[in-house]
């Protein structure tokens, strides 16, 4: 059989930074083909290459046994190479149908549009990887999943030969999820190709037919899944066993630092919500997407302005109107979406770190950049930020390097309470380890986590107390010791109460 995509001896370099070292790799037809590796260890260098958006240094790219040369985006598309990225390339101020019509309508000058024709399509395809969307809707006021998902139904769309997706169920609930594995064995059965880049291992046994592990931008093999393990997946990634995922916690709970008493903000779908944490206790905040908990944490931070509701801090009541007045009383934010909120793309790792805190590093209302690089260069050797120095763009780093620096930014402000929405979201598991050793540390010098997290085992590995969100209310909250997945997604779906 001859392959669909073949890449022999991939090399790519970056300055003095060698991404690819002569990677090979092929993918048939109707094959799900993994494709894992550490964050950094040229994962996304090879899709962007198959993609057209970069151009390797050397080797040779094959399609169904034709070599390619000269490979560009626009042709990339031609040829029928469709690319479902981690983060949504999508136009916010357009439509979904818009977007959607724009990745496949020929250009065509005065050509009237058929408004109804578009939406109709647009409507079926939503329909047929489960989103529930109008297609009128504008990007902007969608969520990160659902955007997701308005990514997989322009892949659809496209009748591909080849389907490469990185990390697309990264932000996704186990509906959406499961609604994109059948898309996946639909287009499996259609006889299409597909690149599976996830973290999730359960999703690479449930739909891959062989994976190819990357490490340090060289392959350490292809193999068949079904003769993996966990641990021999782990062992090629990362070069060691890896007994623990979630490291020991033996914390002590302290206080209440934060009580929230029947919060509410109508516009954002938060209803009552009432909880405390403690000093040093990590509060797992789980349900299903589309249950409010990033609405919940934006009304706690003061982005959303609460309709009703008590929020103390330290035992003193307190307003939050604004992130500034959050920031004041020792709250820290650290959102969903690390490149649009988390991270400024194009700041170097120096910047990026002291944005929240130009206070500690400016003298007579001047910024002291020797102090700024100093204090960064500390929290780049304490976080194990892996960049060639403080001046290196977060750009260029891996996802889970650019979610250290934006832990770092926060931490600089020394909080009391922080909020983590999806901190490990489309990282590997050595980033993932690296992330909860943090959140460890965080949590034994006294600070109040709140965990949001859509992976249930993470919840169940890092928290102490899990608060369920249903409907934009707490529909219970559990002890780690009487915590379980059953109970957990009980709650989530509405099926049960617990109180606090």
């Amino acid at each position: 059989m001859i392959p669909v995509l073949e890449a022999v001896g991939i090399r790519k370099s970056f300055g003095g930074v060698r991404a690819l070292r002569g990677v090979s790799l092929e993918v048939c037809a109707g094959e799900v083909h993994a494709l894992v590796g550490e964050n950094g260890a040229g994962k996304s260098t090879l899709i962007k290459i198959f993609a057209g958006a970069l151009q390797p240094d050397e080797g040779e790219i094959r399609l169904e046994g034709t070599p390619i040369e000269h490979l560009t985006p626009a042709k990339s598309k031609s040829l029928g190479i469709a690319v479902i990225y981690q983060q949504p390339a999508l136009f916010p101020d357009l439509t979904v149908s818009e977007n959607i019509a724009l990745a496949h309508e020929p250009p065509t000058a005065f050509r009237r549009i058929d408004w109804r024709k578009r939406n109709e399509h647009a409507a079926t395809l939503l329909s047929r990887v489960g989103a529930d969307m109008l297609p009128q809707a504008y990007v902007s006021s969608l969520s990160m999943p659902e955007q997701q998902l308005v990514e997989i139904a322009k892949a659809v769309d496209a009748e591909a030969r080849l389907v490469i997706m990185d990390e697309p169920t990264a932000s996704l609930g186990d509906r959406d999820a499961e609604n994109l594995f059948r898309i996946v064995d639909e287009l499996r059965k259609s006889g299409a190709a597909v690149i599976y880049i996830s973290h999730r291992f359960e999703e690479l046994f449930a739909l891959a037919n062989r994976v190819t592990v990357l490490r340090d931008g060289e392959s350490m093999g292809t193999f068949p899944m079904a003769e993996m393990t966990n641990r021999d997946l782990v062992r090629l990634m990362v070069g060691r066993e890896m007994e623990a995922v979630f490291p020991e916690r033996n914390c002590t709970i302290g206080e209440p630092v934060l009580e929230v008493r029947h919060l509410t903000c109508v516009s954002r779908g938060v209803h009552d919500v009432s909880f405390v944490l403690r000093r040093g206790e990590v509060l797992g905040l789980a349900g299903l997407v589309g249950s409010g908990r990033t609405q919940f944490a934006e009304t706690l931070f003061g982005l959303s302005r609460a309709d009703g509701g008590s929020i103390a801090v330290g035992g003193k009541a307190v307003r939050i109107e604004s992130p500034q007045q959050a920031l004041a009383l020792g709250l820290a934010y650290v959102p969903e979406d690390r490149r649009r909120h988390g991270v400024i793309m194009d700041f170097p790792v120096s910047m990026n770190t002291t944005l929240a805190s130009l206070e500690r590093v400016s003298r007579g209302g001047f910024l002291d950049f020797t102090a700024e690089r100093r204090v960064a260069e500390e929290y780049r050797e304490r976080f194990r930020v892996k960049a060639p120095s403080v001046d290196t763009p977060v750009r260029n780093l891996s996802g889970g390097n650019q979610q250290k620096v934006s832990l770092a930014r926060w931490l600089m402000t020394e909080p009391r309470v922080l909020i983590l929405d999806e901190p490990t979201q489309g990282i590997d598991i050595g980033a993932k380890h690296e992330i909860y050793m943090l959140i460890g540390e965080l949590a034994a010098r006294g600070i109040g986590i709140i965990l949001i997290s859509s992976e249930l085992a993470e919840v169940l590995g890092m928290s102490d107390r899990i608060a369920v969100m249903h409907a934009g209310r707490v529909a219970g909250v559990l002890d780690r010791n009487h915590a379980d997945a059953h109970t957990v997604m009980e709650l989530a779906l509405g099926h049960a109460a617990v109180g606090d």
